[in-house]
């Protein structure tokens, strides 16, 4: 059990592999703070990062992934993320391109026995708060965006958006439209809103 005192937080995981785990540090605190003007002031808009061998992950509502490269989880990362996924934790992957394989490849590591399924657009999570289908909001591969996760016991604890980089929309840096970043924000909001079901 996730045990809250004061603000909510979230942390962005700290991954080997040689991946840009770090990349975009704006864009937790920007998510936040749109959830806290938007929806109730709950969050600590800080940015957090963990690692998954630290017995700190439990202070996160949520954990995050995102990258461009390669993600590498040791067997005891991969425990200890089981644990807390297990325990009413949430984690968000968001491929910011070249992430996909090396995810796939370890989140059998975490969970051998589940699969990433796709999740459909009338899951609540797309409803929960915004009603918005999954935005695409940078253009990595042919196709539509695509919405995966893994479900314990009924409960989605794992969500990964691929070919949509819906993290890239929190943050302006990009040039994005206004009405693309607020799909993404929209979105953003929704992803935090559900990952508060599991505490």
């Amino acid at each position: 059990m996730i045990v809250i005192l004061g603000l909510l937080k979230i942390a962005r995981i700290e991954y080997e592999g040689g991946g840009d785990w770090y990349n975009d540090p704006e864009i937790l605190p920007n998510i936040t703070k749109e959830f806290n003007s938007r929806v109730s002031p709950i969050f600590d808009t800080l940015p957090y990062s963990v690692k998954l061998t630290s017995p700190f992950i439990y202070e996160y509502v949520m954990l995050f992934i995102t990258g461009h490269g390669n993600i590498s989880l040791s067997p005891e990362e991969a425990r200890n993320l089981r644990k807390y996924l297990e325990n009413g934790g949430f984690l968000y992957v968001d491929d910011d391109y070249g992430l996909d394989s090396s995810f796939r490849r370890e989140i059998k590591k975490v969970f051998p026995e589940y699969d990433l399924v796709e999740i459909p657009n009338t899951h609540p999570i797309f409803h929960i708060f915004y009603d918005i289908e999954l935005p695409k909001v940078h253009e990595h591969y042919p196709g539509p965006p695509k919405a995966y996760g893994i479900f314990i016991k009924g409960r989605l604890v794992l969500f990964y958006t691929w070919n949509s980089n819906v993290s890239d929309g929190w943050t302006d840096r990009y040039g994005d439209p206004p009405e693309i970043r607020e799909k993404a924000i929209k979105m953003g909001i929704n992803i935090l809103y559900y990952a508060l079901m599991g505490i």
